[in-house]
């Protein structure tokens, strides 16, 4: 049995997940400060992937990243970089779509902060920079962890957005969810069966995890 897609899926969503836990935090923090009309705009276009069909996000990101379009044309020419069809490629998808889970439950955590201990800190003399790092990021650690948790199983477990974007190589490009199709289609049951148990495994350690940090929150 080729552990590839395991390894490769695995290493999509952590990638993903450094991503959108910077991405998702300043997002998040920056957006829950806006005047509320603002915020309303801002937050529907940072949280459209969520509700868009992952298809419709894979065909957006060829639209962009595709060897004959605007961004990817300029990568290829002048870098000899194609931004599709690689197993990195499967990146930008995964961010895309989990985004949003980042970013949501980040600004949840960040809008529920007591402003007034931002304040006491302020008159104390401490700079704003200080109040992020020691006292507005560990007192809202909680929905973060949650937020990068959720993330990374979501990336594991995407397959729309990463089937159009990378294909499915094996060895190469092949994750978790996309072998499980290519087994389905080549009527190779007893294998995809394997894949599936994995990949409910690793779902069931995921969230798990999430339940156990949750109710430390509330002790």
């Amino acid at each position: 049995m080729d552990l590839y897609p395991l390894y490769n899926s695995v290493r999509i969503a952590l990638i993903s997940a450094v991503i959108i836990f910077f991405t998702g935090i300043w997002a998040a923090y920056y957006v829950s400060r806006l005047p509320r009309s603002l915020k309303g705009i801002i937050d529907v276009i940072l949280t459209i992937p969520l509700v868009l069909p992952p298809t419709v996000i894979g065909y957006l990101l060829l639209r962009i990243l595709g060897p004959h379009r605007m961004v990817g044309s300029f990568f290829l020419e002048y870098f000899d970089l194609r931004l599709t069809m690689t197993w990195w490629s499967t990146v930008f998808a995964t961010t895309v779509v989990s985004f949003p889970l980042m970013y949501r439950t980040c600004r949840g955590a960040f809008e529920s902060f007591d402003e007034n201990l931002a304040s006491a800190a302020q008159t104390l003399g401490r700079s704003s920079t200080w109040i992020f790092w020691r006292l507005r990021l560990p007192l809202c650690r909680q929905g973060i962890i949650a937020g990068l948790v959720l993330s990374f199983a979501r990336a594991l477990g995407e397959y729309g957005a990463t089937s159009m974007i990378s294909g499915y190589t094996p060895g190469e490009t092949a994750t978790i969810s996309t072998t499980v199709y290519q087994l389905w289609r080549t009527e190779n049951d007893d294998l995809a069966v394997k894949w599936v148990l994995i990949n409910l495994i690793i779902s069931f350690i995921v969230l798990l995890a999430l339940n156990l940090q949750e109710k430390e929150k509330h002790h």
